[in-house]
């Protein structure tokens, strides 16, 4: 699957604003808005901002996003969802003044949350995700253009998941992203050591 049309893929949670300009998506997220499942906060939300399309079988997903990062847990990237109690968000997290390359992993209703840290970050970024059978491998690219492996986790073998640009802004309304690219094809060809 390429997906190069924003508008033929489908909003969960549509965001009060958006648009696609130049073929960029531009959004504007709600407020308290958020991907989270129970862990050490207590609290289930699935509100953030998701637009998806179908992905079948093992693939290997890339977007390039620039984001106006201010609040806290601003986020912005890529989601790969079965349900509400199975996805993963991989992407940039603001926090404490850094802009964190993110990944939560929630499985069967609970959430991980694993970081690295980075300045803050300004202009395009992109992470990616591999998904081939029972496992997901995550690569943020860092700023010579070279792909750094983030994390490996399990994650469900069912055939067909969501897959698409995520956003959301737990602690304020008004976070604009812009997504630049978005690509879905056969899963890259090392995803460990490549």
């Amino acid at each position: 699957m390429t997906i190069g049309i924003w508008e033929a893929m489908e909003w969960m949670n549509e965001p009060p604003e958006w648009s696609v300009q130049s073929g960029a998506l531009q959004v504007t997220t709600a407020g308290e808005t958020d991907f989270w499942q129970s862990t050490f906060y207590g609290f289930r939300r699935d509100s953030g901002h998701f637009l998806h399309g179908q992905a079948e079988g093992d693939f290997t997903a890339m977007v390039e996003f620039e984001g106006r990062y201010e609040t806290l847990y601003d986020q912005a990237g890529l989601m790969l969802r079965l349900d509400e109690r199975n996805w993963i968000k991989l992407g940039i997290e603001h926090s404490d003044g850094v802009t964190n390359f993110s990944l939560v992993c929630t499985r069967d209703g609970v959430s991980d949350w694993s970081v690295t840290a980075r300045p803050l970050l300004t202009g395009p970024q992109a992470v990616r995700l591999t998904r081939v059978g029972g496992a997901a491998i995550a690569h943020y690219r860092d700023t010579e253009g070279g792909w750094q492996l983030m994390r490996l986790c399990p994650f469900t073998e069912t055939s067909s998941l969501r897959i698409g640009p995520m956003t959301c802004s737990p602690q304020r309304a008004g976070f604009q992203v812009r997504f630049t690219r978005l690509e879905v094809g056969a899963p890259i060809a090392n995803p460990l050591h490549g």
